[in-house]
């Protein structure tokens, strides 16, 4: 069978055929290795790590300074370009991802291993600055593991179908790194915990060995060459432009760099605060790499399209000067320049989708512990089996379905329907807060609460677990959902970047939103705000549905016949 005739046959595949044909394919496996090479060092280090110390009796002032780590997180994408252009010394012969896997992943394990050796009360230091370290490595194997997802998707294989198993993954380290942790932790102590989890982490690096990758590809010389073509914009107004941009950039770069060591250095009571910074200069940082660099990009687009500003002529770099423009344009602006290119007045569209799009559960889970401790007065112990047990059970249900609703009814059908439950699900809290009277009639009418009983649930918990059964399945359907989309939107030649960048969006509005959705809820209470975010997430529904009909139309244009005068003039 021919190339041509095996991937018309892999594209004939659909429902549960495709799924199924998917699940036998190597790169699913590796998918499902790297979502949990991604949940696990996260989980390790951005919660489990504060019970260790909790446990050596480390203060929660000293603390805070591991609470920078996550900044590592939230502004990985600034060195995307470096990953997406450069490869690490030595290391290109193992492909254009695996280059940088490999030795993240490597990183990861030995860090897990010998913080495993170390005693936090005696070596707090040493503690700190590896668990720093660990992050780092981490938000770098993020990046690359995003990226190769778009790389690797194929007719089988598909984007929807990794993006889900990544999920799968994840959400499975999630468990592994948390409650699995503190189980094993109670009866073997926290340095058995680590070692084993650095352990795992080296087990998922043997995996990364045998990844299927693409070479190297010489990106960088074939950009720089065509930006000395003729019709190419001018090198003067490329040199404008990367200094405009390579000045926010550079200050994004120095302001998070700067809080970290005036965090590092200060005593105790003068540090920082972290969520503070992220909240105040987060949406900035943002705007300043995302938003304005979009914007010059699709204003460089217009001229290029419409012959203002270009070369009359091919011409040819005369310095290192030249070339060094030349290579920091195609890392910075390229990426921007040729989504805004594609995308056109579409990308407004999308932009303000990936904006809203996760807006009703991720503004508000700053206040969780708060709603379900304080305001319903629920214990730790039936808080913590209600969320972090039978709710990763109830999330990884929804990411299941994702998978068979990708197959069965295709991916922007899927991101309109996450998009609606997500929002649909905050009533289900406004519900819980006024007192349950919904969820206690649909639980006793679909026999649910004899369910849960059937485990030892009264009927008051049975309103906990219902409530968030619903929340979870929602969020793991629409996290899916989110995920193959941005994924559907990043180019292959400019994954890395153009994911990071596109991703970084999604932490914006929730940073800005926490602060006042604090004092609505010491205002109005917590029903009314869970009305009022089922309501804003409708806007993410319908911008659901105009991208969903934008890309039919797009798709229409790309396989539509030729006209009359177009089919005759070819004859």
């Amino acid at each position: 069978m021919t190339d041509t005739a095996a991937t018309e046959q892999r594209r004939k595949l659909k429902g549960f055929a495709l799924l199924g044909a998917a699940l036998t394919n190597r790169k699913i496996g590796v998918m499902l290795a790297f979502g949990f090479a991604a949940g696990l060092p996260y989980a390790l280090l951005l919660g489990t790590l504060y019970a260790w110390l909790s446990d050596a009796q480390v203060d929660l002032e000293t603390m805070g300074v591991f609470s920078l780590i996550g900044l590592a997180y939230a502004f990985k994408f600034l060195w995307s370009p470096v990953i997406d252009r450069t490869a690490l010394p030595g290391m290109s012969r193992f492909g254009r991802r695996r280059s940088w896997l490999i030795p993240a992943q490597a990183a990861l394990g030995v860090i897990l291993i010998v913080l495993s050796m170390l005693n936090p009360q005696t070596s707090l230091g040493w503690f700190s600055l590896l668990a720093g370290f660990g992050a780092f490595a981490s938000a770098t194997q993020d990046i690359t593991i995003d990226a190769w997802r778009v790389d690797q998707a194929d007719d089988v294989a598909t984007l929807d179908i990794l993006s889900t198993v990544y999920q799968l993954g994840y959400r499975i380290a999630a468990l592994a790194g948390g409650a699995l942790a503190l189980i094993v932790a109670e009866r073997t102590g926290w340095p058995a915990v680590y070692f084993g989890m650095g352990v795992a982490m080296l087990v998922v690096l043997g995996v990364t060995f045998l990844a299927p990758d693409s070479d190297r590809v010489t990106i960088a010389n074939e950009d720089e060459h065509g930006l000395r073509e003729a019709g190419a914009l001018t090198p003067a107004v490329r040199r404008t432009a990367l200094a405009i941009v390579g000045v926010l950039w550079g200050w994004a770069l120095v302001t998070v760099i700067v809080f970290m060591v005036r965090s590092l250095g200060a005593a105790p009571e003068d540090r920082p605060n972290p969520t503070e910074f992220i909240q105040l200069y987060g949406p900035l940082i943002v705007v300043a790499t995302v938003i304005v660099p979009s914007i010059i990009a699709a204003v460089l687009d217009h001229w290029q399209r419409t012959g203002r500003h270009v070369n009359p002529a091919a011409i040819t770099a005369t310095s290192r000067l030249d070339r060094a423009i030349d290579h920091g344009y195609g890392a910075l602006i390229l990426p921007l320049s040729e989504l805004v290119g594609r995308l056109k007045w579409a990308a407004i569209l999308v932009l303000a989708l990936i904006l809203s799009y996760r807006f009703t559960d991720a503004v508000w889970g700053t206040f969780a512990y708060p709603f379900y401790l304080g305001e319903l007065a629920y214990t730790n112990d039936e808080v913590a089996v209600a969320s972090k047990f039978f709710g990763v059970g109830m999330t990884m249900l929804g990411i299941t379905l994702a998978a068979v609703l990708f197959s069965w009814i295709g991916r922007m059908a899927t991101v309109v329907l996450g998009a609606a439950i997500a929002a649909a699900s905050n009533l289900l809290y406004a519900d819980l807060a006024l007192g349950g009277g919904g969820l206690d009639a649909f639980g006793r009418a679909t026999g649910l609460y004899w369910l849960f009983g059937l485990f030892g649930s009264d009927e008051r918990l049975s309103r906990l677990l219902l409530a968030i059964s619903g929340e979870n399945i929602a969020g793991g359907l629409a996290g899916a959902a989110f995920v193959a989309y941005l994924s559907s939107i990043a180019s292959k030649r400019y994954s890395a970047v153009q994911y990071a960048l596109l991703s970084s969006l999604t932490f914006l509005v929730g940073s800005l939103g926490r602060g006042a959705l604090g004092e609505a809820i010491e205002v109005h209470g917590y029903a009314w705000v869970f009305y009022l975010t089922a309501a804003i997430g409708l806007i993410a529904v319908v911008l659901s549905i105009l991208e969903w009909m934008r890309e039919r139309a797009s798709r229409y244009r790309d396989v539509a016949p030729p006209t009359r005068p177009e089919a005759e003039a070819a004859v």
